[in-house]
């Protein structure tokens, strides 16, 4: 690209100049053509395997420097520590089929698994697995994500039209019936303890009473959306993926208003969304195989290609400075670097 740009440009400009004047403009060509060349390069995403036929679901950076991940299609779940190259595997049981992970406030790994119908723990430090069923009247909920409260509550949704809280220190567990049924898919809690929830199947948003356990249904502008996953930024916001729908939408709870934003590219689905410390939200879209970085401020997307085809990333979480993705489609863990690569 560099050598064309300058074969076309700097012969027509020059031609008739003194020879001096001909390369102090060639040279000025040359840089333009330089900058135009390095905005369009492909960024640069750290690449770490895990085992064939993991088809990693879900991931989640620990504060202690590790990564977990949902190896879904082995019924394991994996850790890797991204500066020495260790791993670890943990195999959760016969007809497991883990679905998220997050970290909790013991630093455990905590793991929504559909197969076993049960919230599923691993211990940071020994590995050691322990099992939260489910009651036996709430059957096959396809549990899906899970994060905790404020108040160190396990909250969980399940698409079969179900979502729920566990105590971890008793056990105890609450399940509710979700408005519309099928559908419940990502959670999330905002900095003031807000809990909500998305509903892929059911298009809507829903706000969790976690006394009551009743769920406030508060639907967005565009119909049958196909809200998937949600996320917070630092001022309670919420941010959601609109996969039917490709848009980003935004519920302010402080006004009661809603705004969207349709994805670049033709046809486009977004499917995971992460905000980061600087309120800068990420997605992950499946038809363009890239990131997307959306910056409120300006309402402007950046298209970040992924390194290889058919990523299929349905989940993204982060710390300071990095980006996590879990590649299904192509057992991997991608890590962007917001401070380098980004903006």
């Amino acid at each position: 690209m560099l050598e064309t740009c300058k074969a076309n440009h700097a012969a027509t400009v020059v031609a008739a100049m003194p020879r001096l004047v001909r390369m102090c403009a060639a040279l000025v060509v040359y840089a333009t053509c330089a900058v135009a060349f390095a905005q369009t390069q492909t960024p640069s995403f750290d690449t770490f395997n895990v085992p064939a036929g993991s088809g990693p679901h879900d991931v989640a950076p620990s504060p202690d420097g590790t990564v977990w991940y949902t190896a879904q299609s082995r019924g394991a779940v994996g850790r890797v520590d991204p500066r020495t190259g260790k791993t670890d595997w943990v195999a959760v049981g016969e007809g497991s089929a883990p679905h998220g992970v997050i970290v909790g406030p013991d630093h455990a790994a905590w793991i929504t698994d559909g197969g076993l119908n049960a919230i599923v723990r691993v211990d940071a430090k020994t590995l050691a697995v322990s099992r939260f069923p489910l009651p036996k009247d709430r059957p096959n909920g396809n549990l899906n994500t899970a994060v905790f409260d404020k108040h160190g509550q396990l909250w969980f949704t399940g698409q079969n039209g179900i979502y729920g809280e566990l105590d971890p220190a008793s056990g105890r567990m609450r399940v509710f019936d979700a408005p519309r049924g099928r559908g419940p898919y990502g959670i999330c809690v905002t900095p003031g303890g807000d809990l909500y929830y998305a509903s892929l199947a059911g298009s809507y948003l829903g706000r969790i009473d976690p006394v009551s356990g009743a769920t406030k249904v508060i639907e967005p502008p565009t119909r049958d959306q196909g809200a998937r996953r949600v996320w917070s930024d630092s001022k309670g916001r919420i941010w959601i993926t609109e996969w039917t729908a490709g848009k980003v939408g935004m519920f302010d709870p402080a006004k009661q208003q809603w705004r969207e934003w349709p994805l670049p590219g033709q046809g486009p689905h977004a499917y995971a969304i992460f905000v980061d410390d600087q309120d800068i939200v990420w997605l992950s879209e499946w038809t363009a195989n890239a990131l997307l970085r959306f910056d409120p401020r300006t309402e402007h997307f950046d298209v970040l290609k992924l390194p290889q085809a058919n990523a299929n990333v349905r989940q993204m979480m982060g710390r300071k400075g990095e980006v996590w993705l879990s590649a299904s489609g192509i057992d991997r863990l991608l890590r962007y670097d917001t401070h380098g690569g980004g903006k």
